[in-house]
């Protein structure tokens, strides 16, 4: 136990792995504030639909010589807002709008990827993430976004509270639902960009689901749901990195998997709880 207190400390003196935490713990904040309420309205697969957009948009960037973030974001925000106008002018469901757009997204990166030679491997690497390789530059995006999403959150908690639980009642009540439908998909476009360079496009959705639904098995309040998602998706990430320096093991997949423990440990005290 001593040793492995000991390779921590010697990891944190790295400052690959101080941007690494800190990147980790803004982008966790933002995905379980997003994740209790996608989730609870059945519309958490938003985040892998926008993962497979934005494989698409990395392989534009760099085929472009342009940092990956910057141009992933408008252009998934862009398709973010596609998805919603499907389902509510076209009269497409929900999930087959997602499946539209995140279909449409991976093929055209493939193509791109098979097209334009020179750059596979760098684009491939965006499909597993890597957060212990997180420059300066995207730290501070994320540490911006990240606030962001928790500060317009907070403004806007009452109306998606109401949204989440009953649309029909909060449209009556005077809120502006498609308003705030829109506010909650572009924080999920941001958060998700975020996400690719973590966990990749293949396991980025995991970090808005499952603190999410962890939170669920052991909270009551909503309030309280937000709280503890935060917390389970904070220490899954502090844990995953320093999991991945110490067993060289990829540090998404890890990740994902720190998240999957928590969950299953969560499930068996709401279990036990119940008997």
């Amino acid at each position: 136990m001593t040793g492995v207190i000991a390779q921590m400390t010697e990891a944190l003196q790295f400052a690959f792995v101080q941007r690494a935490v800190i990147a980790g713990c803004f982008i966790s904040v933002g995905c379980s504030f997003l994740g209790v309420f996608l989730v609870l309205r059945r519309f958490s697969l938003i985040g892998d639909g926008l993962a497979h957009v934005s494989f698409a948009t990395v392989a534009i960037a760099l085929l472009l010589h342009a940092q990956p973030v910057i141009v992933s974001i408008p252009l998934v925000t862009l398709a973010s807002l596609v998805i919603l106008q499907l389902k509510e002018k076209a009269q497409v469901y929900g999930d087959a709008a997602i499946g539209l757009v995140s279909s449409f997204g991976i093929a055209l990166g493939v193509i791109i990827a098979s097209t334009a030679g020179g750059f596979n491997v760098d684009l491939f690497s965006y499909l597993f993430g890597n957060i212990l390789s997180v420059s300066r530059l995207e730290v501070w995006i994320t540490g911006v976004i990240s606030i962001l999403v928790v500060l317009v959150t907070l403004l806007f908690y009452h109306d998606l509270f109401a949204i989440t639980f009953d649309e029909d009642y909060a449209q009556v009540s005077g809120i502006k639902v498609k308003a705030v439908n829109r506010i909650l998909i572009i924080l999920t476009s941001f958060i998700v960009v975020l996400g690719i360079k973590i966990v990749g496009t293949m396991l980025v959705s995991s970090l808005i689901i499952l603190p999410a639904v962890t939170a669920l098995q052991v909270t009551k309040s909503f309030r309280t749901t937000i709280a503890a998602a935060g917390i389970c998706a904070i220490l899954s990430v502090i844990i995953g990195i320093f999991a991945s320096y110490l067993l060289n093991y990829p540090s998404g997949a890890t990740i994902v998997m720190v998240n999957f423990v928590l969950f299953i440990v969560m499930l068996a005290i709401n279990k036990l709880k119940m008997c």
